[in-house]
């Protein structure tokens, strides 16, 4: 992975205002790295907790302690507006008790003292098509439930060897 292209990357994205394309950043960069590069870049294969492990490991080296701790949180991006998929689909969200459209994502953050680092994520993806029992209408569904999910999170954690004395989390 080309960490310098993702860094420059993930800037473009946190700090544009408007639309953003490979075009617009090979631009803003005066065409010292070419929109090719980057689209090069994007279509590589998805990146997972494993790719993450592997770029954020060495700062966790260095600042890990036993009293660490362990944050493990599901969120959902809403995409409202967005075609349904695999990805992108309906979650329930137990913070507003209600439906919503959107991406869910469970996440692992590492805390010691003031430093938090991401250590593991998981994208709930609804691959099987069943039909709904109550409304007769077909409705997407996960092969893995959130709790097998967050325990395979927490068991990369203990294969990683991050020194940690508890997990925190909020009810589900």
């Amino acid at each position: 992975m080309d960490e310098a292209l993702l860094d420059l990357y993930t800037d473009y994205l946190i700090s544009s205002f408007s639309y953003t394309t490979a075009t617009g950043l090979s631009q803003l960069l005066d065409q010292s790295v070419s929109h090719d590069q980057i689209t090069r870049f994007l279509a590589q294969r998805p990146r997972n907790s494993a790719d993450l492990w592997h770029v954020v490991k060495p700062v966790v080296r260095r600042v890990e302690r036993d009293e660490g701790v362990l944050i493990v949180d599901d969120s959902i991006e809403e995409k409202p507006y967005t075609d349904e998929n695999d990805l992108i689909s309906w979650h329930y969200d137990h913070s507003k008790d209600r439906l919503l459209k959107g991406i869910n994502f469970l996440t692992a953050l590492y805390q010691v003292g003031a430093v938090s680092l991401p250590v593991a994520f998981d994208l709930v993806t609804k691959t099987e098509i069943v039909i709904d029992k109550k409304t007769n209408k077909p409705r997407r569904k996960s092969t893995l439930t959130k709790n097998e999910r967050y325990r395979a999170m927490l068991k990369a954690c203990v294969h990683n060897q991050i020194k940690f004395r508890y997990v925190l989390n909020d009810a589900w």
